[in-house]
């Protein structure tokens, strides 16, 4: 069945998607309520990632000033700075995502004329979205986002309920 005979298709389905903004907020909470350093593999398990991966998504994160790493018995990660004086676009920034979409053009510089014209129109709504987005980032503490994970009633976090912001599974 094709598209022109009622299949309905969800582009974004196909598209592999840059989950490390999310990643990077998840484990930022956790180390926001942290007493103690938290090793790269207790962080691992708390976002069902790859420790390694992991390490690779904090080192930017450290060259921002927004964790510090410790070595050593007793060393991981830890916030740089309270959520307080973290936000979202810090975290967005300091990743350096090269978009926040995944859409993009055919041709970079196609002959067709319609096609230009596409171009530029898509090129000025994405630039536009994008800009909006992180402005609202930049705006969105982390703090914020802890505390909004932390009211009301008790939330689904990592298919199962959880009380408070913290994992059930969390280990140190």
């Amino acid at each position: 069945m094709g598209l022109t005979d009622g299949a309905s298709c969800n582009i974004t389905s196909y598209m592999r998607r840059d989950s490390r903004l999310s990643v990077a907020l998840h484990l930022l909470i956790h180390l926001g309520d942290a007493e103690s350093p938290i090793t790269s593999e207790v962080l691992a398990g708390q976002s069902d990632s790859h420790a390694v991966v992991l390490r690779r998504t904090l080192a930017g994160l450290r060259e921002a000033g927004i964790v510090r790493s410790e070595k050593g018995h007793g060393g991981g990660w830890t916030l740089g700075r309270p959520l307080e004086k973290i936000t979202l676009g810090d975290v967005y920034d300091a990743l350096g995502i090269a978009s926040a979409f995944a859409l993009g053009l055919r041709r970079e510089s196609p002959g067709c004329l319609v096609e230009k014209a596409v171009n530029e129109a898509v090129r000025s709504a994405l630039a536009e979205a994008e800009a909006l987005l992180v402005k609202r980032l930049h705006e969105l503490t982390l703090a914020e986002l802890a505390r909004g994970a932390r009211a009301g009633k008790p939330q689904k976090h990592h298919g199962r309920q959880a009380h408070d912001v913290r994992c059930d599974d969390r280990r140190r």
